[in-house]
Order: structure tokens, then C-alpha cells, then sequence
């Protein structure tokens, strides 16, 4: 089997189902208010999001 290889880059898919919710257009505005990239926050709420799973383990 091939080694994977570590990227510093991150595609995400979002299934048709959550589109509802507009995460997207949702992450625009709140980050054009807290003058933040969406890249930020994404990478804000992966961060909390692994340090809360990595707690209950």
C-alpha cells in the first residue's frame, strides 16, 4: 500500500442535505463580521471540535 502524504490543505464536501443550512454563506458573513477568513473559522472549529473528542477519550 502507498504511503499517504500529510497535505497542509483541505477540501471539504457538504452533503446536499446540510446545504439547506447554508454553512457556506453562513461562514461568509460571520467571518465579514468578526473580520476573519472562512478559512480561520473552519480551521478555528476543527481545532475545538478535536479538542473536545480527544477529551473524552
Amino acid at each position: 500500500m502507498a504511503k499517504k502524504e500529510i497535505l497542509d490543505k483541505l477540501s471539504i464536501y457538504i452533503p446536499q442535505k446540510k446545504m439547506e443550512k447554508k454553512p457556506v454563506e453562513r461562514l461568509i458573513r460571520l467571518g465579514e463580521k468578526l473580520d476573519r477568513s472562512v478559512n480561520y473559522l473552519v480551521v478555528d472549529a476543527i481545532l475545538k471540535y478535536l479538542d473536545r473528542e480527544e477529551k473524552k477519550l
